[in-house]
């Protein structure tokens, strides 16, 4: 197993990781269980308010990722890792004394900013011979991390609200204490060029991926229409129970992360990354029809479990495939362009999802979630790229 690991990954990537799994440990239980109860029954702010600060803590992320990535090749790894992790901490130690709403948006929206730079650290350190592999590996730990956290919140928080806050509290100290720990050394391939001139860099890549651009921002933008009306989809027109909800986000969930690293690897081993893509996109945006249909509750499930072996094919190659366009003397600053603009559709995404749910109704949403997911499927088989050439 350790002669596996260190051919896969190596002792960096590893520790790495590590301190990802407990970010999103921590990010997960804090913005899906703890901060919407804290919020209202602690410190008594309205359902609005709650909502501005989770939104706030989005867009801090989002935004500040391009920064980060140019603070990176600028400056260590220790310093912006230990730094964003300090502010992390910073905002969950503010949650305790946000009695007025200001302050608790104030503390999600730097609690966002904390959590910026582990993710791309992450992306850097992977390898180019073991790109999807690792990649695989990464989501997985990702995907872990912000599952398991919301259901041991939970658990914590119909007992003891308190001790939830002083768990989240005390995990958040231990990732910036871990960051300690991280090497203080710069890469020594990466140059010091000016920042207009990296863009320059980074505007000819955009012009190379142009062709990709619209599967960046369409396929989380999709995902992001979901959120809003999946559980009053589930009850509402699936006839699920609260339980049985729980159990359809968990096959999806448990599928994803099992066939992360298979697909993974074995997307590494066939060489190309064009058809791993177009499978996934095309078979997600069929699950999702299905599920607009109404099945019943097993052909749901099983729905579910299909959806997310999709997602597990599609997510490696598609950031293997990014990978190909961060210029290598320019890693953090490519990877915060590129999840930057990932990140558009996110935002964008939940108030489409909930505007056309008003309108039309919580079945047009997947149904329409579907549809663009089939289309971009479509799209990339017509336009072949210059890293599918070997597909």
């Amino acid at each position: 197993m350790n002669r596996i690991t260190r051919r896969w990954f190596g002792p960096e990537i590893v520790y790495f990781s590590v301190i990802l799994f407990v970010v999103e440990f921590v990010r997960g239980a804090a913005l899906v269980s703890f901060l919407p109860v804290f919020g209202q029954k602690t410190l008594g702010l309205n359902f609005d308010v709650i909502g501005i600060a989770i939104t706030a803590h989005y867009l801090t992320d989002t935004a500040l990722k391009m920064g980060i990535g140019y603070l990176l090749d600028r400056f260590s790894v220790r310093f912006v890792v230990h730094t964003g992790l300090l502010a992390s901490l910073a905002g969950i130690a503010l949650l305790q004394f946000a009695y007025s709403p200001w302050l608790f948006i104030a503390a999600a929206a730097l609690y966002g900013v904390g959590i910026s730079p582990i993710w791309i650290v992450c992306l850097t350190k992977v390898t180019e011979g073991q790109r999807a592999t690792q990649m695989g590996y990464l989501y997985t730990i990702w995907l872990a991390g912000l599952g398991i956290g919301p259901i041991i919140c939970n658990v914590i928080v119909d007992h003891n609200i308190e001790a939830c806050y002083y768990l989240l509290l005390g995990l958040s100290l231990l990732c910036w204490l871990m960051s300690l720990f991280i090497s203080n050394k710069r890469n020594s391939s990466v140059a010091a060029i000016p920042l207009r001139q990296q863009f320059a860099i980074l505007g000819e890549r955009l012009r190379h991926m142009k062709l990709l651009l619209p599967g960046m921002i369409l396929q989380t933008a999709g995902a992001g229409m979901l959120v809003p009306i999946l559980p009053s989809f589930a009850e509402n027109h699936l006839g699920m129970s609260g339980a049985q909800y729980s159990l359809l986000l968990l096959a999806g969930g448990v599928c994803t992360g099992a066939a992360l690293m298979p697909f993974g690897k074995l997307s590494d081993k066939l060489g190309g990354k064009k058809w791993f893509l177009v499978i996934g996109f095309i078979f997600i945006g069929l699950s999702l029809y299905m599920i607009a249909m109404e099945p019943p509750l097993v052909l749901s499930m099983l729905l579910a479990g299909l959806l997310g072996l999709s997602y597990s094919a599609l997510l490696p190659a598609w950031n293997a495939l990014l990978a190909n366009y961060v210029p290598p003397q320019q890693a953090g600053l490519g990877w915060g362009i590129f999840s930057t603009v990932e990140g558009i559709g996110g935002m964008i995404g939940p108030v489409i999802g909930g505007v056309m749910a008003a309108s039309f109704g919580e079945p047009s949403v997947v149904l329409y979630s579907a549809i663009l997911y089939g289309l971009i499927g479509f799209f990339y088989i017509w336009f072949p790229f210059r890293d599918f050439q070997s597909s």
